[in-house]
C-alpha cells in the first residue's frame, strides 16, 4: 500500500479534528491490484470516526505502478504495524476499549508478538494524552508512534475500533445470562502477565477489602471514616483506602493493588474498570451506580467477577439532587453518605462469597477446619 500523507502539514487550526475525513485525497493512496471499487464504496453507510475506517480508505485506488519496487515510497516499514484510532486516554474505562479491541485484533491476525509497531491515527496538531501508557508494554516492545512520523506504510493491520457497531465493549449487546467469557478472562491474564503483575502469597486468612475514593468534585463518600471503621471492625477483613490519582500512583502500582484485592469497592466511575484485573474469586461492589445500572454490571458479567451494588434506596443519602452545568439535576454530580449498618451487611455478604469461592487460595485450609 502506498500512501503519501500530509501529516506533517497539520496546523494548529486542525487541533480539534482528530480524524479528518478528507485527510487522504484521490490519488494519494492505493496499491498495484485489481480493486472492486463498488464493493469498497458500499461500506460507507456506517462511516463514523470511531466506528469505521471507511473515511480513511474511501480514496484507495488501483495504481499502474508498483509503489515499493518502483521507488515511490519515501518510508517503508518492514515490521508488522497496527494502525489505531484511540478513544480517550485520560479515562480508564474509555481507553480500555482501545486495549480490548487491540487484543481481539491480535486474535484475528493470529499473532501475539510484541515485535510490532503501533501507529496512532490522529490528524490533529496536539499529541494524545495517555494516563495509562504503561499498558502498551503488554502489546508492543516499542513506543507508540504518531501518524505524523510516517509517510508510507506496508504490511499494516487496521485494528478494530472502540465504538464499532456490536464491537466490544462499549454498549455491547449481551446475551441474557451470558457470563464469564473466555475472551475477557484471557485479556485480563494477558495484560497481567505481560506487565508482570502477580498475586501475592496470602499469609493470613484476612479478606482484603480495597475502597477506591475519588479526588473529583462529585461522587465522594461523605461519611468515609464511619464506613471504613465498619468493615475493619469485623473479623478477617483487612481494609485499605486508595486514591488512584495517576500523578502520584503509577498505573502498574494500581494494577498490583487491584489484583491483590478480594473485595473492590467504589462509587460509579471509570476507576471501576479495574474490575477487569481482580482475581477470579473477587467481588466488585459498585457502592452506588448513580442510575447507570448496566455499565459495570455488564463489564463484571463479561469478566466473570461477582457484582453487587447498593440495594436499599432509603439507606443512601445524597448531598443534593446533583447539579450538572448543562444536564441539570443528575445523580452523578453530587456526593453521598451511606448507612453504616447496611454497608457492613453488604460487605459481609461479599466476604462470604469470597470465602466460599473454590478458587480462593485459603479455601482449602478453611475447609479442613
Amino acid at each position: 500500500m502506498s500512501h503519501t500523507s500530509k501529516a506533517a502539514q497539520c496546523s494548529q487550526s486542525d487541533a480539534p479534528l482528530l480524524f479528518k475525513e478528507d485527510f487522504i485525497q484521490e490519488g494519494e493512496m492505493g496499491g498495484h491490484c485489481d480493486l472492486d471499487l463498488q464493493k469498497l464504496l458500499s461500506q460507507g453507510d456506517r462511516k463514523s470516526p470511531l466506528q469505521s475506517w471507511f473515511a480513511e480508505l474511501q480514496t484507495f485506488g488501483s495504481l499502474t505502478f508498483r509503489p515499493i519496487e518502483d521507488g515511490h515510497c519515501d518510508v517503508v516499514v518492514e515490521r508488522p504495524t497496527y494502525i489505531m484510532k484511540l478513544d480517550a486516554g485520560v479515562n480508564l474505562y474509555h481507553h480500555f476499549w482501545d486495549f480490548v479491541n487491540l487484543y481481539i485484533t491480535q486474535h484475528i491476525n493470529n499473532s501475539f508478538s510484541t515485535d510490532v509497531h503501533i501507529v496512532m491515527w490522529d490528524t490533529s496538531f496536539y499529541g494524545y494524552g495517555d494516563l495509562f501508557s504503561e499498558t502498551w508494554k503488554a502489546f508492543t516492545d516499542y513506543e507508540v508512534t504518531h501518524l505524523k512520523t510516517y509517510d508510507s506504510k506496508r504490511d499494516a493491520v487496521f485494528a478494530l475500533l472502540p465504538r464499532m457497531r456490536y464491537r466490544l465493549f462499549y454498549n455491547t449487546p449481551l446475551i441474557s445470562n451470558c457470563r464469564s467469557t473466555g475472551l475477557f478472562r484471557a485479556f485480563s491474564q494477558h495484560v497481567l502477565f505481560r506487565l508482570n503483575i502477580s498475586q501475592e502469597t496470602l499469609k493470613e486468612e484476612n479478606i482484603r477489602v480495597t475502597i477506591l475514593i475519588r479526588s473529583t468534585e462529585f461522587r465522594k463518600i461523605l461519611n468515609l471514616d464511619e464506613v471504613i471503621s465498619s468493615p475493619s471492625a469485623g473479623p478477617c477483613l483487612e481494609v485499605t483506602v486508595v486514591d488512584y490519582k495517576y500523578r502520584s500512583l503509577g498505573f502498574l502500582e494500581q494494577l498490583k493493588i487491584t489484583h491483590n484485592s478480594d473485595i473492590f469497592i467504589g462509587l460509579h466511575g471509570a476507576g471501576l474498570t479495574h474490575l477487569l484485573f481482580l482475581p477470579n474469586w473477587a467481588v466488585i461492589f459498585e457502592l452506588y451506580n448513580c442510575q447507570d445500572e448496566s455499565c459495570y454490571l455488564d463489564l463484571a458479567r463479561l469478566r466473570g467477577i461477582h457484582y453487587i451494588t447498593w440495594e436499599k434506596a432509603d439507606t443512601i443519602f445524597p448531598q443534593d439532587k446533583g447539579h450538572h452545568p448543562t444536564l441539570g439535576e443528575h445523580p452523578k454530580f453530587t456526593n453521598y453518605a451511606f448507612d453504616v449498618a447496611e454497608f457492613f451487611r453488604l460487605v459481609s455478604t461479599a466476604a462470604e462469597y469470597v470465602s466460599r469461592h473454590p478458587e480462593w487460595p485459603l479455601r482449602r485450609g478453611r475447609d479442613e477446619l
